[in-house]
């Protein structure tokens, strides 16, 4: 999606956060969704975007780093982004309809098991993991498989997993904050919804996400796409965002 999105908007941003990707991957380190969203935050201002009206994309995990941003925005803490619209995607804010895989329960409840499990999962664990959330007909290449597990490998970022997932705990510990913005908030919401999702599976999500957050309008793509719909299906999301943005 990111062509489109470049020529749609001045300017578009993207960041690996904190244990991910190409990003540094501390150990032992106490990951937290608030300390990603004031990396957030201190990378727009870095930017010198501060005082910009920001549009945000989240997906997944992102989508509870993008509501901690809200919540701050809409209590006017210093330092806080200007939003100008959220689309989130496929992401547990509800801790109630998410369904985390099993790896992901064991290595986040367990730590004497978590520092052996981060150590022997390989490839082809990975891969049979990451292909359970992607719909039957669209798999990752091998290639797009082998540049996902290099970028979790990149600087031992395996061995940071367990730290990382303990966001699905913070979840259940900060629902009220983050669920109670997403229903009070004045700011422009969309939810951009692969329906096939195992980890945030349908009806349930959907239903709870219709009955909470009454302002937001909603865009459920095809019955065959599932957890990564920017990925699995990048034309319907495009075309789902656009007409978001172009509604107000």
């Amino acid at each position: 999606i990111w062509d489109p999105l470049t020529q749609r908007f001045h300017r578009v941003i993207a960041l690996d956060f904190l244990g991910f990707g190409f990003s540094d991957k501390p150990r032992p380190h106490r990951y937290s969704i608030f300390e990603q969203a004031s990396i957030v935050e201190a990378l727009v201002a870095h930017l010198g975007l501060s005082h910009q009206r920001l549009n945000l994309i989240s997906h997944d995990y992102g989508d509870t780093v993008a509501l901690e941003l809200l919540y701050r925005s809409d209590q006017n803490r210093t330092g806080h982004l200007i939003f100008n619209s959220l689309c989130l995607s496929n992401g547990g804010i509800f801790p109630e309809t998410h369904h985390p895989r099993l790896l992901q329960t064991l290595l986040k409840d367990s730590s004497i098991l978590a520092t052996v499990l981060t150590r022997l999962t390989n490839f082809m664990i990975f891969q049979k993991g990451i292909g359970e959330v992607f719909g039957p007909y669209t798999q990752p290449t091998d290639a797009e498989f082998w540049d996902m597990w290099t970028s979790l490998r990149y600087n031992d970022g395996n061995l940071v997993l367990d730290s990382i997932l303990q966001y699905i705990n913070q979840r259940f510990q900060h629902r009220d904050r983050w669920v109670g913005v997403l229903t009070s908030t004045h700011a422009p919401l969309h939810m951009i919804y692969g329906p096939l999702d195992p980890v945030n599976p349908h009806p349930q999500f959907i239903r709870l996400y219709v009955h909470l957050v009454k302002r937001s309008t909603i865009t459920i793509l095809d019955d065959h796409i599932s957890h990564y719909p920017q990925l699995e299906d990048p034309t319907g999301f495009l075309k789902a965002y656009f007409n978001f943005i172009h509604s107000f």
